[in-house]
């Protein structure tokens, strides 16, 4: 026997009401984000979710010694085999969860609470109080309830998918201020009394147990804000005050990567725009995340709202765009004229090489940062360069100045120094939707230059040296450190630079073509496409990714500096 304590659980469909009402005991939901798994690594799968190793290191490192599991995957029964056999737990049950919510599948699951109650019992020595529980499953239903309208009553985002946790809600929170209606698999629950249960509870009248277990098991899978496994998962929606949809999945869960497709229709179709983020179970890289989740707010419909601030008249601005690799600045007049320009290094310090690109282009202006009226920044540096005025993403910039330099543009494609990123414009160069790398270097302007390293190769050199390819070489490995290895191979088996840097220019062709067809395609209508970035000068780079997309891309001469373009173009309200 165990002593009365709290139980730990994992998913929404854990019976909180049995443990609160019925026994009086504690139940705590695990939010697992961390920096390591040492614990799992040494007794799981490699392979095994970041959110699942994130469980197996919280119960070790707090000693839980009491936790409810469900086996809505695979991952969580693994989870409790390696519990059962590494931790020092004493109570840990598996529930078993029905996909379904038919007569058969309600019978089933009261069947397996009815075990769970007869289990927890037993250890803790405690008889189960079916009025307890029926008045804490109200109570949890109309707190719930209530949460929930507050949400919806006003703006909010919707957050949809897997378990997103603590750290990604508090930054989407943080950087838009606006409430989350959490639909994720372990977000806000809401497990509906019927009306007959509500009477019941509040009048003290008699009642059947097993018809309130199996009504409570009804319940539980019925949730309108249920998990994206159930078969009938239709019941999820979002709410009309919702200004945008963020889709949480988890690296290695093949499963919530189908979902997507419905939910970008089902976004389109209420106009919103969808921002997809996938985690490993540890904090999210805080550069690329902070990027995503601004630009979400950039483009999020909000009444009154505008890009242009009021700061009186502006007739001279600069947009500085801080990049990884280089740091771009753009003085533009009222009319959109660009009167100086410039590109420099960034090398190890945003701060120095911001404040001389502008000191550069104001010179080719004949200028003096007097002179300016407003600055805009945007990069990945762009909240640590220290410049007075307004930060905007590089999402939003790169759209305004692919729009500039090319009204017809649609969908803007930018493979910049350590990301790559797709974005669709509408007709007006507003950003409806993008799409964007994960936190790998994959496929980037810094993997380009570490193979240009590897081939003892002038960047500029291998950017024409791969259009004189002769026979094809597949580059099996878009990990830069896999594919390096690759290359120094290649070459000791002496294959032509020319092949091997073509292979190079597919592979990278090849993952920016299926970022971008996240995004999908007009019906029936055919893209207008325009590369920017400084890959856009490479030239096998841009012709292996027309291929890819059977289509051209317009590449203007100020393609890699698209983004401080935009960012002036803000700066002039435009």
């Amino acid at each position: 026997m165990i002593e009365k304590e709290t139980i730990w659980c994992v998913c929404r469909y854990t019976p909180v009401e049995l443990f609160t009402g019925g026994f009086g005991c504690g139940c705590l939901r695990l939010d697992p984000s961390r920096s390591s798994f040492d614990c799992a690594d040494s007794c799981a799968h490699p392979n095994l979710c970041g959110f699942g190793k994130g469980v197996i290191e919280e119960v070790t490192e707090k000693n839980i010694r009491c936790l409810v599991l469900t086996d809505c995957c695979d991952v969580m029964r693994r989870v409790c085999d390696v519990l059962q056999q590494e931790a020092q737990i004493e109570f840990i049950h598996l529930l078993p969860l029905p996909h379904r919510c038919g007569e058969r599948e309600k019978a089933l699951f009261a069947g397996a609470l009815n075990e769970l109650i007869r289990e927890w019992g037993l250890c803790c020595d405690l008889a189960f109080d079916a009025r307890g529980f029926l008045k804490a499953w109200v109570e949890s239903y109309r707190a719930g309830k209530a949460e929930l309208e507050r949400i919806r009553s006003g703006p909010h985002l919707t957050l949809r998918g897997a378990h997103a946790g603590a750290h990604l809600t508090g930054l989407v929170k943080e950087r838009i201020g606006l409430p989350i209606d959490d639909q994720s698999c372990t977000g806000i629950r809401l497990v509906k009394v019927p009306e007959k249960w509500e009477t019941i509870a509040n009048s003290g009248e008699e009642f059947d147990e097993d018809e309130l277990l199996l009504d409570y098991a009804g319940a539980l899978l019925g949730q309108e804000r249920g998990c994206m496994r159930m078969q009938d998962r239709d019941r999820q929606r979002i709410a009309d005050n919702s200004r945008g949809v963020l889709f949480h999945t988890v690296k290695f869960c093949d499963y919530y990567g189908f979902e997507q497709r419905d939910l970008q229709k089902m976004a389109e179709a209420a106009g919103l725009p969808l921002l997809s983020v996938e985690s490993d179970g540890t904090p999210l890289g805080s550069g690329q995340l902070a990027t995503r989740i601004d630009a979400l707010g950039e483009i999020l419909p909000r009444e009154g709202d505008s890009m242009a601030k009021e700061t009186g008249p502006v007739n001279i601005a600069a947009g500085v765009d801080s990049g990884s690799t280089s740091t771009d600045a753009v003085i533009m007049d009222k009319d959109g004229k660009i009167l100086g320009w410039s590109i420099v290094p960034t090398g190890r310090g945003a701060a120095a090489e911001a404040a001389k690109a502008l000191d550069r282009a104001l010179e080719m202006a004949h200028l003096k940062k007097e002179d300016l009226d407003r600055i805009v920044s945007t990069g990945y540096g762009r909240e640590h360069i220290g410049l007075d005025g307004e930060v905007v993403t590089e999402i939003t910039c790169h759209a305004k100045g692919a729009h500039f330099l090319d009204p017809l543009t649609d969908i803007v494609i930018d493979i910049g120094g350590q990301d790559s990123k797709v974005i669709r414009l509408d007709e007006e160069g507003r950003v409806i939707s993008f799409a964007m790398n994960d936190k790998c270097a994959a496929g980037t302007g810094r993997f380009l230059e570490m193979m240009a390293a590897a081939l003892d190769m002038p960047l500029e050199e291998m950017s024409r040296a791969g259009l004189e390819w002769k026979e094809e070489v597949q580059i099996s490995s878009m990990c830069t450190v896999f594919a390096q290895s690759e290359v120094v191979s290649l070459v000791a088996d002496n294959t032509p630079p020319a092949d091997i840097i073509h292979g190079l220019n597919r592979a990278v062709a090849s993952r920016t073509a299926s970022l971008a067809a996240r995004l999908g395609k007009k019906d029936g209508q055919s893209s207008h496409y325009m590369m920017t970035g400084g890959v856009a000068k490479n030239e096998g780079v841009v012709k292996a990714l027309e291929e890819k997309l059977g289509a051209s891309l317009s590449v203007s001469e100020h393609s890699q500096i698209c983004g401080a373009i935009g960012a002036a173009l803000i700066a002039l309200g435009k």
